[in-house]
């Protein structure tokens, strides 16, 4: 009679490629959690695949960081050869996320006027950017700088160079959340100054997030996506109740370190505790879970 059950196909695992790296280095603060060189990076993708999870969110830091994160679109990236390898090596789906501030020097997701990110100006560097990874194989792009019209701009720029058929996965309701500490370290993306409020969503606002889901929609997003999960599964059901598209969430780097770090001093189960929050995030509407847990979960699961 169980109403709800998360599958091994409703995962998508987030991986780190690092070109400062000589070998592979765990992320202190996400146990589990690799940073890798790109051989590094193939070699976890294909436990990935044989345990059955069918996507990757792949993020990739840069040895060379500038004001405006061209390492982003460069041909050679770290990310488009990541991209590349994974295409090369695996049958993943490859998904490039699609944001410019782990090339930044000053780790704002965009370029930086007076303080604060130019709206217009960014999302030029974005589209150039989702181009290079089109053109490296990604099979999908996901926009997750939050600024306006981005998604508009990815999608003019994708057809326009020929990859009309590569969707768009949009961070369409990412909030300025705390709960992204641990990825910050992991992707070297922390703020030198200031902070994201100017573009990410305020955490009090939930009818805001279907506004800026509608207008993505017209933009020409595919896939919709509520980011953080746990603490906004009240958004995720109304955007769930309202819209007909593919719905991702994203169980975020806090929300997998908290109950890793309550397991380790014996707190909490924390097999069961992943179980019950990604069945959550099932039951509240999500079709694709993007979760640092894909790996213990589909073996929990049963796979590979």
């Amino acid at each position: 009679m169980q109403e709800t059950r998360v599958s091994v196909q409703d995962l998508v695992y987030p991986m780190f490629v690092n070109e400062t790296l000589s070998r592979e280095r765990e992320i202190a603060s996400m146990p589990g959690i690799w940073a890798h060189t790109l051989a590094s990076l193939v070699k976890e993708a294909k436990e990935v695949e044989g345990l059955g999870v069918p996507a990757v969110l792949l993020f990739g830091v840069p040895k060379a960081k500038d004001e405006e994160g061209s390492s982003a679109w460069q041909r050679d990236g770290i990310a488009q050869r990541g991209i590349r390898e994974l295409k090369r090596e695996t049958g993943l789906v490859v998904i490039a996320d699609l944001c410019l501030c782990e090339y930044t020097s000053h780790g704002h997701c965009g370029l930086v006027r007076d303080g604060t990110v130019a709206n217009d100006e960014t999302n030029e560097l974005y589209a150039r950017t989702a181009v290079s990874q089109a053109e490296a194989g990604a099979d999908m792009v996901a926009p997750s700088g939050m600024t306006d019209g981005m998604v508009g701009a990815v999608r003019t720029a994708l057809d326009e160079a020929g990859y009309a058929r590569v969707p768009i996965m949009a961070y369409s309701a990412k909030y300025a959340s705390s709960f992204y500490g641990p990825f910050r370290e992991a992707a070297e993306s922390l703020p030198r100054f200031g902070d994201r409020g100017t573009h990410q969503m305020d955490p009090a606002n939930a009818r805001e997030a279907l506004r800026e889901m509608e207008l993505d929609i017209q933009e020409g997003a595919d896939v919709l996506m509520v980011k953080p999960a746990l603490a906004y599964l009240d958004v995720l059901a109304r955007a769930r109740a309202r819209f007909d598209l593919p719905l991702a969430a994203y169980n975020v780097s806090g929300e997998y370190s908290m109950v890793k770090a309550a397991a380790e001093r014996g707190w909490l189960d924390g097999e069961r505790a992943m179980e019950e929050a990604l069945l959550s995030i099932k039951r509240a509407g999500a079709d694709v879970i993007i979760t640092y847990f894909a790996k213990e979960m589909a073996k929990a699961l049963g796979a590979g």
